[in-house]
């Protein structure tokens, strides 16, 4: 049955963004194995979720199982399912998730960490419908959709020998990919209010009093290794730490182990011979010139981050709008991607 995950928003503007989900739109309504790839934090599990609710299966079941989270043994009962008496402690017979599934979706959730016996067992449910749960005789036959979801390289895994061949391409139907959050410079900014505005609300404040200009650009000059996760980890904690509830956010707890008394390893604690050694400055030099240059490049690289966009290039060198399109006359930047030969 439909679940609460149906009503988790998806939130994002950015072109990539966009045409990622129209992907998954396409891809929704067939009744074929599909992959969702991307780095952690990225909202994989949303992505697999949104499959199952824009296709035919979405009043059925939609089964997720963490398959890193399981042993082979586990993994392997908890899939199939089991007989009374399988094995020490099996008392009674256990349905499993495939079982569970029939008719609807599962998710296989790091899918690469699966063992090669369990690929095989479960490239034969995928080809013909079939499975024995541990310890019986009798075929069983489910109607599932797989959705694999992984941050692995499936591909080079296969290479190595550490995934099969024949379930990648029966699972490869069709890969959708999740783009990385610095590539969707557009949605740091509505994220980040999305979830400082639940967060305000999980507090039981009146309102949300929004970022400093200084918190915003610090938003988007961070590079989010850890996606939405991290970005939504960050926001809560900045929401919660502030002591003025009226005033807007103007620091953004990055990293929760910041302090003036962080442990260090000792490693880290020794001077290492290999720390590069700040060299001086050459001189003489034009030191006018040396820093029109320097802004110059400044400008360029901010609007090919944000992808010439001018408001968030702005947001990125803690500008205005209008001191950025001043730089850019000064420096005679068009403001436009430059053209590529064909």
């Amino acid at each position: 049955m439909a679940t609460s995950q149906s009503a988790q928003q998806i939130i994002g503007e950015a072109p990539v963004f966009l045409e990622m989900l129209e992907h998954v739109s396409r891809a929704a309504p067939l009744d074929k194995p599909v992959l969702v790839v991307g780095e952690r934090g990225t909202g994989k599990e949303l992505i697999a979720s949104r499959l199952h609710f824009l296709s035919e299966r979405w009043e059925q079941r939609i089964v997720k199982v963490n398959c890193a989270a399981l042993t082979e043994s586990i993994l392997e009962s908890e899939l199939f399912g089991h007989e009374a008496g399988a094995f020490t402690g099996a008392a009674r017979t256990h349905v499993g998730h495939f079982e569970r599934a029939d008719g609807g979706t599962l998710v296989l959730d790091e899918l690469a960490t699966i063992s090669l016996r369990m690929q095989e067992k479960i490239l034969r449910v995928i080809e013909y419908g079939e499975l024995q749960r541990v310890g019986g005789s009798e075929t069983i036959r489910v109607d599932v959709r797989i959705v694999g979801s992984t941050n692995s390289d499936l591909p080079a895994l296969s290479a190595e020998g550490r995934f099969r061949d024949d379930l990648l391409d029966r699972l490869a139907f069709d890969v959708i990919t999740v783009p990385p959050l610095r590539e969707r410079l557009e949605d740091v900014l509505p994220l980040s209010y999305a979830f400082a505005i639940n967060m305000v609300s999980e507090l039981k404040r009146a309102y949300f009093p929004g970022f400093s200009p200084r918190a915003s650009s610090a938003l988007l000059r961070h590079d989010w290794p850890g996606n939405v996760r991290e970005l939504k980890n960050s926001i809560e904690r900045s929401v919660y730490r502030s002591a003025d509830p009226e005033r807007p956010i103007s620091k953004i707890a990055f990293d929760p182990f910041d302090s003036p008394f962080k442990l260090e390893s000792r490693n880290n604690q020794r001077p290492s011979a290999q720390m590069p050694v700040p060299r001086a400055p050459l001189l003489p030099t034009d030191l006018k010139q040396r820093l029109r240059d320097t802004e110059r490049d400044f400008v360029n690289a901010a609007l090919e981050k944000s992808r010439y966009n001018q408001r968030i290039a702005a947001d990125l060198l803690g500008l205005s709008y209008h001191q950025l399109r001043g730089k850019m006359r000064k420096h005679d930047i068009s403001g436009r991607p430059p053209l590529r030969n064909s």
